[in-house]
């Protein structure tokens, strides 16, 4: 029987939760604007440092350094209070903003949004355990739907505000952007969000926390080993396959023993659990993992300015937003969601079908349609591998079950951006060799591609196309995969909610 008596809120006065709250979700809009706010810039940040092969390792190195400390947040602030360890993840992540805008190479700012990840999870995780500690439960299902609706709004203005900001103030001013704002929210939380003692000293599951991470570090390097080491078969790309199997083999003989584990072995026991977190892996591919390359698609297919290709994303949002909120009533009022994930991966493969078939003159309305399209398929599917672990884990288990949807969600984008960004390298290596004037395409930027004759553009353009045509198919058969996978999973009927 659980004798757990939920604490009294950490804030009783009405007006101080509503103020922290304001300032934790100022921390959240920073730290997911900021994964949106570089697409539309980064075509501009490659043609300055060049080295298109590193190009999805700029989206890559923050996803997967968000990935590898989440487990650990949420455990740390169990440890050590929520506020200290919100505080340093704010620290860390406008250092790592500091960094990025003062880069100086590709190298050095994928180092920097490195820095920035290991922040940004943090800030993630602490959030909804601070909601947690604010508000009662009831109160605390609204305040997490706004925490959605912070989500959804970065998702719309990032590539929007990305592109105008690098059209008018360059593209260093996206992250230091981020200075003013840190310290606001730094000021904010340090004065008004009290200290409670924690009262449990859980046991942290370092080993396995580390080992996880390192795991998906290995395969994340695998999906881009050809740029890397040469060749998939060379020496590198195999010493990465047997570091990462060890890693695995040994994070399942820790979680055995672990009293603690960050993702308990029991969950595996029900097919649905492993069938969601592939379906959720395919949808940080798609969902997330293509964001920065429909960016570079539509600046260098449509010559379209970041600020234009930017306003192109509000298609791709607005189908999200759509798609998720008609799911969730339909799966609040039906009980059932196998038919949302369903209907979720073949409304994607059919939006990457299309993709693959768009070339240089393709009318834009078309390209709207499609990308709300794209847009509604991923939303339709969203919370249903969250609904779905969350209605089979025990109750002690919800939790790690649910960081563990995220993390394959994170994990599957990072993995895809780097098979994506070796796509694209490969591609314009083969196909770039005849355009006349043109020594290194990958240094056009948006502004120096405007500046071009018609006819030369029209070749980067139609060099573009063929490059993306092969990763479109690859995101499709992605797709197909989480469609495979969603046929298999068993109906059930999500019990009704007791009174």
């Amino acid at each position: 029987m659980d004798m757990h008596v939920t604490p009294a809120p950490l804030v009783s006065s009405p007006a101080l939760r509503l103020t922290l709250f304001f300032f934790l979700m100022t921390a959240l809009f920073m730290a997911t604007l900021d994964n949106q706010i570089v697409a539309t810039a980064l075509p501009t940040i490659v043609g300055e440092f060049g080295q298109m092969e590193r190009f999805g390792w700029i989206g890559s190195a923050y996803l997967l350094a968000t990935c590898a400390v989440m487990p650990l947040y949420g455990k740390l602030g169990d440890l050590f209070g929520r506020k200290y360890v919100m505080l340093t993840a704010v620290t860390i992540f406008t250092l790592g903003s500091i960094a990025c805008g003062l880069a100086v190479s590709m190298n050095t700012l994928i180092a920097a949004r490195v820095l920035q990840g290991l922040g940004g999870g943090g800030i993630m995780v602490s959030i909804f355990s601070i909601n947690a500690d604010l508000f009662e439960p009831r109160e605390r299902a609204r305040y997490q739907s706004y925490s959605s609706l912070v989500l959804m709004a970065s998702g719309a203005i990032g590539p929007v505000l990305g592109g105008a900001m690098s059209d008018h103030f360059g593209w260093r001013s996206i992250f230091l952007i981020n200075i003013p704002i840190g310290i606001a929210v730094l000021a904010g939380l340090f004065f008004f969000l009290p200290f409670r003692r924690p009262t449990r000293r859980p046991t942290i599951d370092y080993a396995g926390a580390l080992l996880l991470a390192g795991a998906v570090t290995m395969v994340v390097l695998l999906g881009d080993g050809a740029e890397l080491f040469g060749s998939l078969f060379s020496l590198g790309s195999l010493a990465v396959v047997a570091i990462g199997a060890l890693c695995a083999v040994a994070w399942v003989l820790v979680e055995r023993r672990a009293p603690e584990p960050v993702v308990p072995l029991a969950l595996f026991s029900n097919p649905t659990f492993s069938l969601m977190l592939v379906i959720s892996l395919a949808s940080g591919a798609v969902g997330i993992g293509m964001v920065n390359y429909f960016a570079l698609f539509l600046q260098t297919t449509t010559g379209l300015s970041p600020s234009l290709a930017g306003l192109l994303f509000i298609m791709l949002t607005g189908g999200i937003v759509c798609g998720a909120l008609t799911a969730g009533r339909l799966i609040a009022r039906s009980g059932c969601y196998k038919p949302f994930a369903i209907v979720s991966a073949s409304l994607t493969m059919l939006s990457l079908l299309i993709f693959s078939q768009i070339h240089p003159g393709t009318p834009l309305y078309v390209i709207c349609a499609v990308m709300a399209l794209h847009g509604i398929g991923i939303g339709f599917g969203q919370q249903v591998p969250i609904v779905a672990v969350q209605n089979i884990a025990a109750r002690g288990d919800v939790g790690a079950a649910t960081g563990a949807v995220t993390l394959s969600r994170m994990g599957g984008a990072s993995i895809a951006i780097s098979i994506y960004g070796a796509i694209i390298a490969s591609g314009l290596a083969r196909g770039t060799n005849a355009i006349p004037g043109i020594d290194d395409i990958e240094k056009l930027t948006p502004l120096v591609l405007s500046t071009l004759p018609q006819a030369t553009r029209q070749l980067v353009a139609e060099s573009y196309t063929a490059a993306f045509q092969p990763l479109f198919l690859t995101a499709m058969g992605i797709s197909l995969i989480a469609l495979v996978s969603a046929v298999s999973v068993k109906a059930v009927r999500l019990p009704q909610k007791v009174v």
